[in-house]
C-alpha cells in the first residue's frame, strides 16, 4: 500500500483538475454537458484512480489503476486539443495545460515501470 498523498504525480493531478475546472468555466454554456463535463470527469479520474490504486493490497492491482489513470490523462489531452480546434481554449493555454498533462503521463509511466521491476524480483 502506498500513501497516495505523497506521490508527486497525484499532487500534480490534483492541480491539473483545478486548472481544467478553471479553463472549462470559460467554455460556452452549450458545452456544459459536452466537453466541460467530459474534461472535468476525465481530469478528476486521473487523481482518483491513483488514489484508489494506492489503496490496493498488491502492486499488480496498483498497476491496473495507474494504467486507467494514464488513459484518463490521454483522454484529457485529446479533449483539450478538440477544445482548441473549436476555439474554446487558446494556443497558449493549450500548450500550458498539455505540458502539465504530459508531465503527469511521464511520471505515471515511470512509476509504473518501477513497480513492474519490483514485481519481477
Amino acid at each position: 500500500m502506498h500513501n497516495f498523498k505523497d506521490l508527486k504525480f497525484w499532487q500534480k493531478s490534483i492541480d491539473l483538475s483545478v486548472l481544467v475546472y478553471k479553463i472549462t468555466a470559460l467554455f460556452p454554456n452549450d458545452e456544459k454537458f459536452g466537453l466541460v463535463s467530459q474534461l472535468r470527469r476525465a481530469s478528476v479520474s486521473i487523481a482518483s484512480n491513483i488514489a484508489e490504486g494506492a489503496s490496493r493490497s498488491s502492486d499488480k492491482e496498483f498497476l491496473y489503476f495507474l494504467s486507467i489513470s494514464n488513459g484518463s490523462a490521454f483522454e484529457v489531452e485529446t479533449q483539450l486539443i478538440i477544445a482548441n480546434k473549436l476555439s474554446y481554449i487558446n494556443e497558449s493555454d493549450l500548450t500550458n495545460v498539455i505540458g502539465s498533462v504530459t508531465e503527469i503521463q511521464i511520471m505515471i509511466y515511470s512509476f509504473s515501470n518501477k513497480i513492474k521491476e519490483k514485481i519481477k524480483q
